[in-house]
């Protein structure tokens, strides 16, 4: 009889996959790819946008270059105030991916890094952790495996207008 415990191994992260899954189904419809992640030593960013322990990245072609949507690292070349910065993100700190025209999206648990723990700030974000401005409250959804959606989010501010709408052409 063999132990159930006995060569068990730990299944990769879904985590990639659907960010990638999502990254797609945002630029196949013309929509605009957000991040939303978690930093901490880990995560290079420019420090000066992030924002309550958290920065929102626009990761659309438009906006970057070099973009590589790894299994363990998501990559690219940005300008943050004019100047490039090379941006990498632990794929671990993602804690969501929606699209800005319209907040639908998915959203993540935070996969705490054994190897780096968070600074003391981080810490207290964590334990009250504040939205970004511009990015969506995220709302769980019953049976999701502690994933949340953003479909019931509210939606994203843009510069103040009325929001803007699709019309189908055919």
């Amino acid at each position: 009889m063999m132990n159930d415990d006995a060569g068990a191994t730990a299944l990769p992260s879904t985590r990639p996959y659907l960010i990638r899954a999502l990254y797609e189904w945002c630029t196949d419809n013309g929509f605009t790819p957000y991040l939303v992640v978690r930093t901490n030593e880990s995560v290079r960013v420019p420090r000066e946008y992030v924002n309550n322990g958290e920065i929102v990245l626009n990761v659309s072609h438009d906006a970057t270059s070099a973009l590589q949507l790894g299994n363990d690292f998501i990559e690219f070349k940005a300008r943050f105030g004019g100047k490039q910065h090379d941006i990498i993100v632990p794929v671990r700190r993602v804690i969501a991916i929606y699209s800005r025209e319209n907040g639908q999206g998915m959203a993540f648990p935070l996969e705490e890094d054994a190897e780096v723990p968070p600074g003391p700030s981080l810490a207290a974000a964590a334990e009250q952790p504040a939205r970004p401005s511009g990015a969506p409250t995220l709302q769980p959804v019953e049976g999701s495996g502690g994933e949340q959606s953003l479909d019931d989010a509210p939606r994203p501010p843009h510069g103040g207008g009325p929001r803007p709408s699709l019309k189908r052409i055919k």
